[in-house]
């Protein structure tokens, strides 16, 4: 109800006009189609096509050839425009990411000796071949690898301690010395064995502490400590200088997993882990595409390392570092946590009835753009103590700071394995059917079938049907995915009719979005193309034809046959980046597909009659002017201002607008104040669309009029808005009228 204005009195009203949430916002079109790699199933925004070839890669090897997919062709040519792309990947089948397990430096020890007191932890130990031992003298410590004879004597199966790493070296005196001034063995370097060789009396009643006994071959050495009381080093029993000598797998046996990483991306393509490098450390299966990692160094003293993403076809001798992160932990309570910085979160399809919706788990938003964090192996809660210090907390029977990673890029040189493409799609070797087994080529460009469009069959369930389908119903949230144009470069509407009728019922249903449809594939009749126009009855769809030749851009001096939705987005997003939505994406001025190289066929005026006719916007090509397209009809069969691309794209613009803007009046008081809120945001932006050619003329009603006492009780607030869209000229008559000399003009 109006406010009263009675008595005198100044009387003010508050009009927000500032407010202006998504109008001027790119808004995007979202294409759904095969990607070399990427997220499979997931709508992924990106934003260049940079960007694009990051996540979702672009040229690959099939068969002998180096081909794109056309989604790849398609986001080229619309990034050229617009910054905000929708990119779902399909896939069908068991597919998955590829993953690394990065191992700890140590598992558990096994008990030994403490030869500080004499007391036996250990009456006996079996010196295993490969084990490692360590020597702990005060706050040295010092590791060996055991041996066989290093002479070869098969008979003498007497163990020989190796250093670590290392055969020769002044080290191995320094340590042999050591050793020997706070003990009563007698540590030897061997030369002959380049290692050490512990050697003394066999009698129980020697100071060696330790006694080697020599066993055959069938049987190991072991070592007994002398007996509880006996002297341990150099003589005085209980003194001396002590050292402790345990043996266990650290470093050099099995380690358990420090932590997992998954990549983002999905399918086989991922996958280069393998034992051996190539010449000059390339990994066999590394590319461009994958990655592998590093543990750069690690601290035991903090708990912490640092760790970094590097490209899957780097040399070891020439890295190329993607991402590095810095003191990372494994202590959930730190802030350098792993899964904290990285990201750990992953989003799955699922079905509830007819609904598809994304499943978000995980904790951690994903910072990287490559990996995730699937899992830590053991947390190092409370690393350092109250004073700064490494805790003395054993995890998993060792020391807490033998769940950290290893240095370096493990057995697998930094590789990933693992990741699966299903059994449909193309597969390394650029063959139909998905899996190792399959032979039949995938067929590309102008080859595509019905069966076979990119390595995937969008007639059956499992081999692409679903999949398409899958996309397209998550797309169906219009709440979660702002778009404005669907793209399926690749599904054609005669071979593929079930999935286009499915995209044109998506954008139908959201009301807010267009569809692009290829009705015929490469070298078919003019009629065939029409006969498709006729098929189809809508205003949220549109159709061109013929096929256009382009330049492929990623493969120099090649020239690919594509559809024309995969050029079309480019000039839509031209149109709308050079004008607006209401304009027509068609013309001289904003239709010329400047990367066209010829069309497959030169359309007469007769011909582009006929497909106009039926509802197929020409793509022409005239003499000076190239490729260009030329018509804007949408599907629609009956004549009205809807039949028309720019007036439906208007619609969608301004519906978008209003949604957005009316959706923060939802819960407010139903008021005159509310009403004149509404007014105040909306009034504005159609008179900015009606300044820039896009109405004629407009009227919007909020008022009393609309808003009854019965509608406010039912929790209604009711707006009409009646809008005169501009019409495009595409009818040009012109009358020529030849007067005789001395003839006056008309006026």
């Amino acid at each position: 109800m109006a406010e009263k204005i009675i008595s005198p009195g100044v009387f003010t009203n508050e009009i927000d006009q500032t407010f202006l949430p998504s109008a001027v916002a790119d808004i995007g079109a979202a294409i759904v189609g095969p990607t070399l790699k990427g997220p499979a199933g997931i709508p992924t925004v990106v934003t260049s096509f940079s960007d694009f070839q990051a996540k979702f890669g672009d040229v690959f090897r099939s068969g002998s050839d180096s081909v794109q997919f056309l989604t790849s062709h398609a986001a080229e040519e619309y990034l050229k425009n617009s910054d905000t792309l929708t990119v779902v990947r399909v896939m069908a089948g068991a597919f998955g990411p590829a993953s690394a397990n990065i191992l700890t430096t140590g598992s558990s020890t096994v008990t030994g000796v403490n030869l500080a007191t004499g007391s036996v932890i250990a009456s006996s130990f079996p010196a295993t071949i490969g084990q490692v031992y360590k020597v702990v003298q005060g706050s040295s410590t010092f590791k060996f690898i055991s041996s066989g004879d290093g002479g070869g004597d098969a008979a003498d199966d007497s163990i020989r301690f190796f250093v670590n790493g290392s055969t020769t070296g002044a080290h191995i005196t320094n340590l042999t010395t050591e050793i020997n001034a706070v003990s009563s063995l007698n540590v030897i370097a061997n030369s002959g064995s380049s290692g050490l060789s512990m050697t003394g009396s066999s009698a129980g009643t020697g100071n060696n502490g330790i006694k080697f006994t020599t066993a055959s071959a069938a049987a190991p050495s072991t070592f007994t400590t002398a007996p509880a009381g006996n002297a341990v080093g150099g003589g005085v029993a209980g003194a001396g200088g002590a050292f402790t000598m345990t043996g266990g797998t650290d470093g050099a046996g099995t380690s358990t997993t420090a932590f997992t990483l998954e990549t983002l991306a999905d399918g086989t393509i991922m996958n280069n882990a393998n034992t051996t490098a190539q010449v000059n450390n390339v990994l066999v299966s590394g590319s461009k595409h994958n990655i592998r990692f590093e543990v750069l160094t690690k601290n035991d003293k903090k708990g912490t390392f640092n760790l970094t993403i590097r490209a899957g076809n780097d040399s070891s001798k020439r890295k190329q570092s993607l991402e590095t992160y810095n003191n990372l932990s494994l202590d959930p309570n730190s802030l350098n946590y792993i899964a904290k910085v990285i990201g750990d979160q992953t989003q799955q399809v699922k079905t509830e009835g007819s609904t598809k919706y994304l499943q978000l788990s995980g904790s951690y938003p994903n910072a990287s753009r490559f990996v995730r964090v699937k899992s830590v192996g053991t947390p190092t809660s409370n690393y350092l103590d109250e004073n700064g210090n490494v805790s003395d907390i054993p995890v998993n029977g060792g020391h807490i700071s033998h769940s950290l990673p290893q240095v370096g890029s493990g057995s697998s040189n930094g590789g990933f394995s693992g990741g699966s493409d299903g059994h449909s799609g193309f597969n390394a070797l650029g063959h139909f059917g998905g899996n190792s087994a399959a032979t039949t080529n995938a067929l590309f460009y102008e080859e595509i079938t019905a069966t076979n469009t990119q390595g995937f069959d969008p007639t059956a369930a499992d081999d692409g049907k679903n999949a398409y389908e899958e996309a397209l119903d998550l797309l169906a949230n219009q709440d979660e995915f702002d778009i404005n144009l669907i793209l399926m470069p690749g599904i054609i509407d005669s071979l593929h009719p079930a999935i286009t009728k499915k995209a044109i019922d998506v954008c139908e249903d959201r009301g807010d979005c267009f569809a692009i449809i290829d009705p015929v594939p490469y070298a078919s009749t003019l009629t065939a193309a029409t006969a498709r126009g006729g098929a189809r009855d809508s205003n949220f769809a549109a159709m061109y034809w013929p096929w256009v030749k382009v330049p492929d851009s990623q493969v120099g001096g090649t020239q690919r046959w594509v559809p024309p939705s995969t050029v079309l987005g480019g000039i839509y997003s031209f149109n709308d980046r050079v004008a607006h939505p209401w304009f027509a994406p068609a013309g001289l001025n904003r239709g010329g597909i400047t990367t066209a190289i010829q069309a497959e066929r030169k359309l007469t005026q007769g011909n582009r009659d006929d497909l106009y006719d039926n509802n197929i916007n020409p793509i022409a090509t005239f003499p000076g002017q190239g490729v260009t397209v030329f018509g804007q009809k949408t599907l629609q069969k009956k004549a009205s201002a809807l039949d028309r691309i720019n007036v439906r794209r208007l619609l969608i613009r301004v519906k978008k607008f209003i949604a957005s803007s009316s959706r923060f009046l939802v819960f407010e008081q139903n008021t005159s104040a509310t009403r004149r809120r509404f007014l105040g945001i909306v009034n504005p932006f159609l008179e900015n669309v009606q300044s820039q050619s896009g109405l004629s003329a407009f009227r919007v009603v909020m008022d009393e009029t609309n808003n009854t006492p019965d509608t406010i009780d039912r929790n209604q607030l009711v707006g009409q808005l009646f809008l005169q869209p501009t019409r495009t000229a595409e009818f040009i008559v012109l009358d020529f009228t030849i007067q005789p000399t001395g003839a006056s003009f008309p006026e």
